[in-house]
């Protein structure tokens, strides 16, 4: 005899049998059947609510950078899968694997303009790998089965199940679903042997190799494999900002990070190597400034997954397609192993790093005791070395991103989390909170500003419900200030509507039973970062720093990636 059940309940079903053990979410009413057949499986699923839709995507999008998982989150319709959107860009930009699933109207007022009801499929296309409606309730294994499998596999990203609430009541008769292919979808394009052998070919003869490392290293697992690829071939290599974590600082091939706040040598060796490597990385404008003088005088060789990305920025030489994590070993292979004969290319950055120190990093990290203010840097770098670099590093947007990022030391993979394609402000405590719950046996901590913390503040509702551990460290400057450094490098010191006025940030850190604690003299930053991170529990730390402090290096928007600004 059939045992019926609700599309619903089919839907919980499929998500546990797809592996998943934790959604974040947002009830409402075109949702409600689904959160009714979650009551019975909370056993089973762990529900996260969230204070916002927007937190919903962004703290499924922290869970599934810092466990390797999808993220899932759960919303109704209308506003809540509008609200939903930012987050569903953020993911396709950024390659985060993501189902998020939305409630709808039933099928026959569609179209009708009826209450929350918005073409949700139509909307989300553009930013997503697949946007499906689910309009029958025997579709929903099916539906299920294919948004993970598309989500998770090739280049990752984001899909939306658009789920109408007749096929959330409709009965059918369940069974598991498995996919493992679809017939117009290959996510792994073929590897071309020839391309292998050019790629060696061109580096063994390379005086001058630079590797530019990406995200798509920490996305195909392929850390042990880079790292061969580098030491066998000693190719030193910089970092983009998503790929900071695929290397571990402190190794000696590790230049730094590359980009409009990247390190000087990184930079400048770009326009200076012979071959230039790309691993998992698509060329983002904010790396390569005016792609009419980048790199000009290098062959390039672009390993990636997705093929429209070669070729869309950046002409290459060598296009070798594929998962890294597969054709880094095939040409490592082909590799003449290098023992002396690139030493004197690789201490050449050491000159340019020391540049750096002297005029940029020195002031930052070390500066005048007599000065009153702390800087970010200095804040960055004391909880750093606080958590001996195996923390995960979350960040919001801005000042606090990039001197987070400069200053902040990784040890270990999938070790930060930011936004980077996208630049959303408020991405970071709600992606803090998603990263607590996908590797809840590290420490997670959250750098941001007063302006995007603002934003997305109500998530410390979520804290408080749930319990999770975040250690938020709020750079508070009382301005936007990426946006008041562009004013006063570029606008005349126009400080337009880029001053804040603040809340007092430690009474609703106790609204939310957090511990909190403000912090203004250089004095008192040890013992804060200790109590911070020995505290049971989440901790806000607000500390004020400098108010017009500047972030350097800096490549102006559409330069030359070597016109790199060591002050002002």
């Amino acid at each position: 005899m059939k045992q019926l059940i609700k599309g619903s309940e089919a839907l919980i079903r499929s998500l546990i049998h797809e592996g998943v053990r934790t959604v974040f979410g947002y009830p409402g009413g075109a949702i409600m059947p689904v959160y009714d057949s979650l009551y019975d499986y909370r056993d089973q699923l762990q529900h996260v609510l969230v204070r916002h839709e927007q937190g919903a995507t962004h703290a499924a999008q922290g869970y599934a950078r810092a466990s390797g998982k999808t993220g899932v989150c759960i919303v109704t319709s209308g506003p809540g899968a509008t609200n939903a959107l930012t987050g569903i860009g953020d993911a396709m930009l950024d390659s985060t694997p993501l189902v998020v699933i939305t409630g709808q109207v039933g099928t026959s007022l569609l179209g009708s303009d009826a209450f929350q009801e918005i073409d949700l499929v139509s909307i989300t296309q553009p930013i997503t790998k697949w946007s499906y409606q689910i309009r029958r309730g025997e579709d929903i294994p099916w539906a299920v089965a294919r948004a993970f499998y598309i989500a998770r596999n090739g280049r990752p990203g984001p899909v939306v199940l658009d789920f109408a609430k007749n096929a959330q009541l409709d009965k059918i008769d369940y069974a598991p679903y498995t996919l493992s292919y679809i017939r117009s979808y290959q996510p792994v394009p073929d590897t071309d042997n020839s391309a292998i052998e050019q790629a060696a070919t061109l580096i063994n003869a390379a005086k001058r190799p630079f590797a530019l490392v990406g995200q798509g290293v920490e996305l195909g697992n392929a850390h042990t494999e880079l790292r061969a690829f580098l030491e066998k071939a000693q190719i030193p290599a910089g970092c983009t900002l998503l790929g900071l974590s695929a290397l571990p600082c402190g190794h000696p091939l590790k230049k730094g990070m590359l980009g409009m706040h990247g390190n000087l040598a990184p930079n400048m060796k770009t326009n200076e190597c012979d071959v230039l490597i790309a691993i998992g990385m698509r060329f983002d404008d904010r790396v390569t400034g005016d792609l009419n003088t980048y790199a000009r005088q290098a062959k390039v060789i672009h390993f990636d997954i997705d093929p429209s990305e070669i070729d869309k920025n950046v002409k290459t030489t060598v296009a070798v397609l594929g998962d890294c994590k597969e054709t880094l070993p095939r040409v490592t292979e082909k590799l003449t192993e290098i023992r002396d004969c690139r030493a004197e290319w690789i201490h050449s950055f050491d000159e340019l790093n020391q540049t750096e120190y002297e005029r940029v990093i020195k002031p930052e990290l070390h500066p005048d005791k007599e000065s009153a203010a702390l800087t970010m840097g200095e804040v960055v770098k004391a909880v750093s070395d606080a958590t001996n670099g195996e923390a995960i590093l979350v960040t919001d947007v801005g000042q606090n991103q990039m001197m987070a990022a400069r200053y902040f030391d990784f040890h270990n993979a999938r070790s930060i989390v930011t936004s980077g394609g996208l630049g959303t402000m408020g991405f970071g405590l709600p992606a803090a909170i998603g990263a607590s719950f996908g590797a809840p046996d590290r420490t997670v901590c959250l750098f941001c500003g007063d302006g995007g913390f603002q934003m997305t503040m109500q998530e410390l509702g979520t804290i408080m419900e749930t319990g999770c551990v975040v250690k938020i460290i709020l750079l508070n400057n009382k301005f936007l200030g990426m946006v008041r450094q562009w004013q006063e490098m570029f606008f005349h010191e126009r400080y337009s509507f880029t001053p804040m006025v603040n809340p007092d940030f430690i009474r609703i850190g106790a609204a939310y039973n957090i511990p909190s604690k403000k912090i203004r003299q250089r004095t008192e930053l040890p013992e804060a970062v200790s109590e911070m991170l020995h505290t049971a529990g989440s901790y806000l730390l607000v500390v004020d720093v400098v108010e017009k402090g500047m972030v350097y290096p800096m490549t102006p928007a559409g330069e030359t990636v070597t016109n790199v600004l060591l002050g002002y």
